[in-house]
């Protein structure tokens, strides 16, 4: 078991420097296209739902521990942090930056459309990866052709609640650590998410991200399409409003101190 681990992470490392060396080619070779942060885009979404493949493979075949599976997911989830930077990775946030109108609509579209793809290229590649038999699980998954189960182990109501609070949890601890330097929030950030995994990672995976459900959940037997969409997809979009608006109407409507009258306006009222 521990060489299977070693193996995985050492996949994972290798997934993360190619696609670092895959960015930084694209970027100087598009740099004047303006095709330069798309390409970012779907390298770095890439990146994320294979590492995600490789984690979740290791979590429900390889039946490693569960404080192993949430150290490697803080682990990782670090890793992403400071390696997708400029690249958002998340349907979700492309659509809080055209809210809050850091990019246009046609980009965010653009945008969703290269994250969903690259989703799609991670799904297909995984089985290719584990195909070449670097290590034990890999050879067994090969073999056997393990098919996984549906992610939602709950009543859809609940997994659908889950996902929404999931959701609204890391975009509020986004917000409010936006200030923060990136080199303390990274860490903040990944400890909140691996936090979030182990509440209702049991319940549904604690995705909170369209295109990486599209890519490790949406395979799985067990329920339609449909329901994975209201699971993965919108419930997690409401997460994600409910939160914003939140933090940009709500609590500042609350906090907002009332007008003060004037001096004058005082003693008229007096009388």
């Amino acid at each position: 078991m521990a060489a299977d681990v070693l193996v995985s992470l050492g996949l994972v490392a290798g997934i993360v420097a190619l696609s670092h060396v895959t960015r930084n080619v694209a970027s100087k070779a598009l740099a004047r296209t303006g095709l330069s942060s798309y390409a970012v885009e779907l390298v770095s979404t890439f990146q994320l739902c294979c590492c995600a493949h490789e984690l979740k493979l290791l979590s429900e075949v390889g039946g490693i521990a569960p404080g192993l599976a949430l150290t490697l997911t803080y682990l990782v989830t670090v890793v992403h942090g400071l390696t997708l930077s400029g690249a958002v990775g998340n349907p979700s946030g492309t659509l809080e930056n055209a809210y809050h109108r850091r990019i246009s609509r046609a980009c965010a579209l653009r945008q969703i459309a290269c994250q969903f793809a690259a989703a799609a290229a991670a799904r297909a590649a995984a089985p290719q990866l584990w195909g070449l038999g670097l290590s034990g699980l890999h050879v067994r998954h090969k073999l056997l052709g393990f098919r996984c189960a549906s992610p939602i182990h709950a009543p859809l109501p609940h997994a659908v609640a889950v996902e929404f609070l999931c959701a609204f949890a890391v975009q509020m601890v986004i917000t409010h650590l936006s200030l923060l330097k990136e080199k303390y929030r990274v860490h903040a950030v990944a400890a909140v998410i691996t936090a979030v995994v182990y509440a209702g990672g049991e319940v549904t995976g604690a995705v909170c991200n369209p295109a990486l459900a599209f890519s490790i959940q949406f395979p799985c037997g067990g329920n339609t399409f449909l329901e994975y969409s209201l699971v993965y997809w919108i419930s997690p979009l409401i997460g994600m409003m409910a939160s914003v608006l939140m933090c940009d109407q709500i609590i500042p409507a609350m906090t907002r101190k009332p007008p003060q009258l004037h001096p004058s306006m005082k003693k008229k009222k007096m009388t």
